[in-house]
């Protein structure tokens, strides 16, 4: 089965024009290691070997950002399959497009030296091309970003086609207008974070003055928010209901809370998780009075017109 992913080439595409003639996608984590024999097919079991490695080559850095950078080089170097399409930004507004078509290689003394090889397609899409939802995982902080659900969209652009805009459905989702308003609500929360009650207490989590705790990827699927405390005592894992079952969302949470605990958290740090919904849930609440460190809160959205003549 073919996957898609948005591959960054450097921060603020840096590299992209160079990696489209040179025909290929790269990382640079851990610059000095030839890793042909070191990919294993398991992510966790590369992130457990690497991530002492990372944090010895980068004091200061934290295990949030080990994760988040050995985690992305194995997957660009082993986790992108053959065959597989990546759409990687010029910071242009402008996407590249292609196959990647050969394994692994190392290149010595390269800004980016862990690379796949390319065959990048005619087509640049245009991000003003995509829909709305298309655009904002595209958009996503991190040099990795699995859009594989966007498939049919994606091949409709490189086909020269515009596609219609259509919100996918999921089997999961019981309300869809609440799914589509707190995919937008997401943005909202991490842009206005500072105003929230949340705000006061927790930072979501950045790297190099970049926010990286939004969709922050873990081994069971994206994780919404994820923010520390102000004295970085706590880790919080927030979670939007997005109009899905309630049964999903707390199960959803208390995986993400486990992957945290055990792969994120330094010694001495506790988790905390946050379920967000747009109106009250009995079945979250009642489900809640078994566990004493996830919250339930509910959102209201207030609009004011301002009459200026």
């Amino acid at each position: 089965m073919k996957n898609y992913y948005r591959i960054m080439l450097g921060r603020k595409s840096a590299f992209a024009e160079e990696a489209y003639k040179g025909d290929f996608i790269a990382a640079g984590f851990i610059k000095d290691k030839d890793l042909t024999n070191c990919l294993p097919n398991n992510w966790r079991d590369f992130n457990k070997e690497f991530i002492p490695l990372f944090i010895e080559q980068n004091p200061g850095k934290t295990k949030i950002s080990a994760g988040l950078a050995c985690g992305m080089l194995w997957t660009i170097a082993k986790g992108v399959q053959v065959g597989d399409v990546v759409l990687c930004p010029d910071g242009k507004g402008r996407y590249y497009a292609g196959e990647v078509v050969g394994g692994y290689e190392y290149h010595k003394g390269q800004e980016l030296p862990h690379r796949r090889a390319v065959r990048w397609f005619p087509k640049i899409i245009l991000r003003d091309e995509m829909s709305e939802q298309l655009q904002n995982s595209t958009g996503a902080i991190g040099t990795v970003s699995a859009i594989s659900k966007y498939a049919s969209e994606i091949e409709t652009l490189l086909a020269g086609l515009r596609p219609p805009s259509i919100v996918a459905t999921d089997e999961t989702i019981e309300d869809p207008n609440v799914f589509a308003l707190e995919k937008h609500l997401e943005d909202f929360l991490v842009q206005n974070w500072k105003a929230t009650e949340l705000g006061k207490h927790y930072d979501i989590y950045e790297e190099d003055g970049e926010t990286t705790g939004q969709q922050y990827q873990s081994d069971t699927g994206p994780i919404d928010i994820l923010a520390v405390s102000k004295d970085k005592k706590e880790l919080l894992v927030v979670e939007l209901k997005k109009g899905r079952v309630s049964d999903m969302v707390i199960g959803q949470i208390q995986r993400y809370m486990g992957y945290v605990k055990e792969e994120l958290a330094e010694e001495g740090q506790t988790v905390r998780g946050v379920i967000i919904a747009f109106e009250d849930d009995q079945k979250i609440r009642r489900a809640l009075t078994m566990t004493q460190n996830i919250e339930f809160y509910t959102y209201k959205i207030h609009f004011k017109l301002e009459k200026k003549r």
